[in-house]
């Protein structure tokens, strides 16, 4: 059974997993993690303990980051919003049309990669050689998307909580307007959106639910028998597994979904509640007096 942790390179950022190895970090130690760039530095916000699942490859962690290593991460830390205000800088004395939204630092080699969104293509060498010069250092821009962008700026979502790609998602999986009208959401552009700007990927999380009622339950203007007479289907209460029927003799009742569904209604009619047979009464232990 392996052992696992988790860490976080920024405070309230995206989490990674990691294997201990013959470490025991604590939640809020320092560790060091093995990148492509070198060891960095990151805070342990799940400690050490042994998982059940078998979780794959796991980058094994190098140790506990000595004082050398935080006042390295902290130098690497001010020299990244140092390029962060040179690079906005000049890409407003350039009239580039384009928001600067990241920066990472390479202590070994101290190169940049500096992140940004834009509208459309972007001719930055200009500002590439000016960056050179100014951070003394080689420097790659690299355009983002809107999905990407807020990944890596973070934020909070309508729901109150840190947004999903900036914590756990790995990837962006195809979210389609379809998911909300299945949902019976509102087509409101400011209630479907996230931060940035595109349809939200929790619409994604419960569609797979909506599809499996849908598949099981009657369909809206579908007849229905219900417990309480017959109708016609109204609409589905997905999240409490209810199917809204109008009764052809008037009004309206909920019904769980089970008490509609044709195999239901098939297995009650082939299995009366009453034709079970009940148990024994001669075979029923005696109470006591």
């Amino acid at each position: 059974m392996p052992m696992m942790c988790a860490v976080a390179f920024s405070p309230r950022g995206r989490l990674y997993y990691a294997d201990p190895g013959e470490l025991t970090p604590s939640v809020g130690d320092e560790v060091l993690v093995p990148t492509d760039d070198g060891p960095e530095v990151a805070t342990c916000v799940w400690a050490a303990q042994w998982v059940s699942e078998d979780v794959g490859e796991l980058p094994v962690l190098v140790g506990l980051a000595s004082a050398d290593d935080l006042r390295r991460a902290e130098l690497s830390r001010k020299r990244r919003a140092r390029a962060r205000v040179a690079a906005r800088r000049l890409a407003r004395d350039h009239d580039l049309r384009m928001k600067i939204v990241g920066v990472d630092h390479v202590p070994e080699t101290g190169a940049y990669t500096i992140y940004f969104t834009a509208e459309g293509r972007v001719d930055f060498r200009e500002l590439v050689r000016d960056l050179n010069r100014t951070l003394m250092a080689r420097v790659r821009l690299r355009q983002l998307s809107a999905r990407d962008s807020a990944r890596i700026q973070g934020g909070i979502g309508s729901c109150g909580r840190d947004l999903c790609c900036a914590t756990f998602l790995t990837d962006f999986e195809p979210v389609s307007l379809r998911m909300a009208r299945d949902q019976n959401l509102a087509l409101n552009p400011m209630r479907i959106t996230g931060a940035c700007g595109r349809l939200m990927c929790c619409l994604r999380y419960e569609h797979p639910l909506y599809e499996e009622f849908t598949r099981a339950a009657p369909a809206p203007g579908a007849h229905a028998c219900t417990p309480a007479g017959e109708g016609r289907v109204l609409r589905h209460d997905v999240p409490r597994q209810q199917v809204v029927v109008a009764l052809d003799e008037g009004g309206q009742v909920a019904c769980d979904r089970a008490a509609v569904c044709p195999s239901r209604q098939a297995h009650d009619a082939a299995y009366p509640p009453s034709a079970t047979p009940g148990p024994d009464p001669a075979e029923q232990p005696r109470q006591p007096r």
